[in-house]
């Protein structure tokens, strides 16, 4: 069985929603976003820096979570959540699989860093509005491609879906989602309907 090792509202967020997706029998750890646990001996033989989210399939440990999600699509999907390889289709869905994480998320964790996690004697305050700002050129570019579309990819949800929502979720938190993305509203309530995520969520 799975174990998935997790802290709520990170980034883990993506592989547990995707486990309730696949209805893939898995065993959740849930640690708190701290030094005690996240830095414990035990936890650091199984990620080394530090992080979630992780997880163990039998031989298999992974960390990373757009890896993981990969990886589950693969193994467990049986032909779900991911257009077939070789396909113009794969293309678009690997494309935005990989923009969430690459594109969306270093500028969501610079404000995160500097408004939240940091000391506050680390804390560099022209880091907040360069992050806000590149934080509106995703959201806009992501606004437009959604145009006509359910999701991402089309419409049909997709495990892309999965890894782009946990970073369209995080700016609605943050309160960077404002009028001029209707349609980033509508996906977000799209994804926020699907049971998988409620359940996730909730954890």
């Amino acid at each position: 069985m799975i174990t998935l090792y997790h802290s709520p509202r990170t980034r883990s967020l993506r592989v547990l929603w995707l486990l309730e997706e696949l209805a893939v029998p898995y065993t959740l750890k849930t640690l708190t976003f701290a030094p005690t646990d996240l830095k414990s001996d035990a936890y650091l033989r199984i990620h080394p820096l530090g992080k979630v989210p992780s997880i163990e399939d039998g031989e298999v440990q992974m960390f990373e979570s757009g890896a993981i999600v990969e990886y589950l699509i693969e193994r467990y999907g049986n032909g779900r959540l991911a257009p077939p390889a070789g396909t113009p289709a794969r293309a678009a869905y690997l494309q935005w699989l990989h923009f969430a994480e690459s594109t969306a998320m270093p500028p969501i964790s610079e404000l995160a860093q500097h408004t939240m996690f940091k000391p506050e004697a680390e804390r560099i305050a022209a880091v907040i509005p360069d992050a806000q700002a590149r934080i509106q050129i995703w959201l806009q570019t992501v606004e437009a491609a959604l145009a006509g579309r359910d999701y991402i990819c089309g419409r049909e949800f997709t495990g892309a879906d999965v890894m782009l929502g946990y970073s369209v979720l995080l700016p609605k938190w943050f309160g960077s989602l404002g009028a001029q993305h209707p349609n980033l509203h509508a996906y977000l309530a799209r994804l926020e309907a699907r049971p998988a995520l409620r359940k996730a969520l909730r954890s």
